[in-house]
């Protein structure tokens, strides 16, 4: 389809085509990270703690790191046979393997099997999506007009944010039919939005059979002058590989830790640092995202007007500048010593008690019990409390419901210990029969914060500052498509630019949860067991801060109006 400089028609059908493919493919790639908890809690031992989660993000990052050699192969089969063959390709690839991800059996059936399979099918997933990319910002901007190729490609940018909306949307939808419990179950709701992928994925094929070639690339093609090696000319010929080089180190890996800083680190820093719930902490997302993404679009516009260099740049530095005072606000907001309890609502237990029988003593047991504080302000906070019993002989038996601990406003004790009638008789009768010796002692610990509810103006504070900070993504991203199409030629435009995207989006990007927590859990000392929660931001503020520095000096700022060459 060939497409005049007037014709918004002929542009809407090459974006929407192209759009929903995209879409798909990053909804495919990120609803794995947006149940990153669960699958930890799934495909790991029920013991890890922290290093589950740290192991689920490796996995979750280790789709980012080979996006790179996605970006190679696709990028050279664009090159060779065209785009639009190419990213149906790497459609099927990514939506085979994300359904096959929704079909693995957890650790508790297969064992450590469980996350070696799902590594695998991520590591699929990743170089689909190397291929995707490239080949989807380089068929639009080889169809739009020049003085319009930021609006347009912008469009495309639009879709990772969206294809991340529509993951939180179906899940949370899924989630909030079944309940948490029936969610999280090894064969739970959490398997739904892996296996919605397949449907989305042959709606999406069909549109794309629609598509005709790239006219830039057939107008090459039919010249005889296509790239008989692509990867040759792209990164041996010394003045296309320095504009990679220049890409890479001067704008993308920047805007790849801006993007992944404010969404997916946003994400994962109020639900596990500040333990605020899965919905809430999903619907802040949401909600910032749905009144951010017309920005990519407004800022790919501008870009036309201004160039692409400047507005890139002050993205990263707002970034920059605004990261720590914005999570040190999530901290303050989410404490508990900043609120005044309600005593009279306070304390209700929300669960039964469960007893663990002590593996390495008979006459111990391990009881967690779950009870909800309740705030001046609206807030509700649950917290876990682990007691242990001493009894004055041997049981046996597997872990037993104790029951529900009724609330006593005249008895303060009994806000203080799980399990304080117990003592007041001579066996202590629990689940399925089994009746215990008496309890002689309780040794209890206070309670830790496990989830919390926010009140009303509190969540749209954090809704506030999350929109903020993609505020600043659609600023690096929103004129990114345009700008990386602009340096390379026709030739070898879907190997030169996928490459330095991936390297800097995917790798230096994708790695932000997984080292952002990981430098957090090396703060983390026995004086200080918290460590610093705002330690794993200097990550993303170094890798922005160098890529300012290198991309003002050597970006141009100008737009190259003919990119046929």
């Amino acid at each position: 389809m060939s497409i005049k400089n007037n014709d918004s028609k002929g542009m809407g059908f090459v974006i929407g085509a192209s759009s929903v493919g995209t879409l798909i493919e990053w909804y495919d790639f990120y609803i794995f990270g947006m149940l990153a908890t669960i699958l930890s809690k799934q495909f790991f031992p029920e013991d890890s703690g922290t290093s589950a989660l740290l192991s689920t993000l490796a996995i979750f990052a280790a789709g980012f790191i080979v996006r790179p050699f996605g970006a190679l192969v696709f990028g050279r089969l664009g090159d060779l046979i065209g785009r639009k063959h190419t990213f149906l390709l790497t459609l099927v690839l990514m939506g085979g393997s994300t359904f096959a991800i929704g079909l693995v059996p957890g650790f508790k059936t297969i064992g450590w099997a469980a996350p070696i399979l799902v590594l695998i099918l991520r590591l699929i997933q990743g170089l689909a999506l190397g291929g995707e990319y490239g080949g989807a910002a380089t068929y639009v901007a080889e169809h739009a007009p020049a003085n319009r190729r930021g609006y347009w490609t912008s469009w495309i940018q639009t879709t990772a944010t969206l294809g991340l909306f529509l993951a939180l949307g179906i899940i949370l939808i899924i989630r909030q039919g079944q309940g948490l419990e029936k969610f999280s179950s090894e064969w739970g709701g959490w398997r739904y939005p892996f296996w919605i992928s397949l449907f989305l994925v042959i709606v999406s094929i069909i549109i794309r059979m629609r598509m005709s070639e790239s006219p830039m690339f057939a107008k090459v093609k039919a010249e005889g002058k296509t790239s008989t090696n692509p990867l040759k000319e792209s990164f041996g010929h010394r003045a296309n590989f320095k504009m990679v080089l220049v890409a890479l180190f001067g704008a993308v890996m920047g805007q790849g830790v801006i993007w992944y800083t404010g969404q997916f680190y946003a994400q994962s820093f109020i639900e596990n640092i500040c333990k605020i719930n899965f919905t809430e902490s999903r619907n802040i997302l949401l909600i910032a995202i749905l009144f951010a993404t017309p920005f990519f679009v407004i800022f790919g516009a501008l870009s036309d007007r201004i160039g692409r260099k400047w507005i890139m740049m002050l993205g990263m530095l707002l970034g920059i500048i605004a990261y720590r005072p914005i999570y040190k606000n999530f901290l303050n907001w989410s404490n508990a010593s900043n609120r005044k309890e309600l005593v009279d609502l306070s304390k209700t237990v929300t669960a039964p008690a469960v007893g663990t029988p002590d593996a390495k003593d008979t006459k111990k047991m391990l009881v967690a019990t779950k009870f909800d504080t309740v705030y001046t302000d609206g807030a509700q906070f649950t917290y876990t409390k682990t007691d242990t019993l001493h009894f004055d002989k041997e049981y046996t038996g597997k872990t037993k419901q104790i029951g529900y601990i009724a609330k006593d406003k005249n008895n303060p004790a009994l806000l203080d210990t799980i399990i304080v009638k117990a003592k007041a008789v001579k066996g202590v009768d629990l689940a399925e029969g089994i009746t215990y010796a008496t309890v002689e002692k309780i040794s209890a610990k206070p309670g830790v914060v496990t989830e919390k509810s926010l009140d009303d103006p509190t969540f749209w504070k954090f809704v506030l500052l999350v929109f903020v900070q993609i505020i600043f993504v659609t600023m690096v991203y929103g004129p990114m498509a345009a700008f990386l199409v602009e340096l390379f030629p026709t030739k070898i435009r879907y190997t030169s630019m996928s490459l330095p995207y991936h390297i800097g989006n995917g790798v230096f990007g994708g790695l932000v949860p997984f080292l952002g927590t990981l430098i957090v859990e090396f703060t983390k000392t026995s004086q200080n067991p918290a460590g610093d929660p705002l330690a794993g931001l200097w990550y993303p503020i170094g890798i922005a801060a160098l890529c300012i520095v290198i991309g003002s000096i050597y970006l141009t700022n100008k737009i190259d109006t003919d990119v046929m060459d």
